[in-house]
C-alpha cells in the first residue's frame, strides 16, 4: 500500500473550506484551543476522530500510516498502545 498520510496544510485547508479551523473544532469539542493541532504530528484517536468528522470522511483517509501497515493491513491501534506503555 503506497497512500501517503495527507499534509497537514492541506487537512487546515479543507478546514477553511468548511469555514472551520483547528482551534474551533478544538473548542466545540470542548478541549483547548491548540489541542488539535498536536494530531497533525503525532497519533491520537480522539483528535484524529474530531478532525475526520470536522471534514465528513474518515480517520484513515486522511492519516492511511496510523491505521494501515505497509501491505495494507489494518493495524491494531489498542495493541501497539499496549506495547508502547510495557
Amino acid at each position: 500500500m503506497n497512500r501517503t498520510d495527507m499534509h497537514p496544510a492541506d487537512i487546515i485547508a479543507q478546514l477553511k473550506k468548511r469555514n472551520l479551523s483547528l482551534a474551533a473544532v478544538s473548542r466545540q469539542a470542548g478541549l483547548s484551543s491548540s489541542t488539535l493541532a498536536n494530531t497533525l504530528s503525532r497519533p491520537w484517536p480522539k483528535g484524529e476522530f474530531l478532525i475526520a468528522q470536522a471534514l465528513g470522511i474518515d480517520p484513515a483517509e486522511i492519516w492511511p500510516s496510523r491505521y494501515f501497515d505497509r501491505e495494507g493491513n489494518p493495524i491494531d491501534r489498542k495493541k501497539l498502545i499496549r506495547s508502547k506503555c510495557e
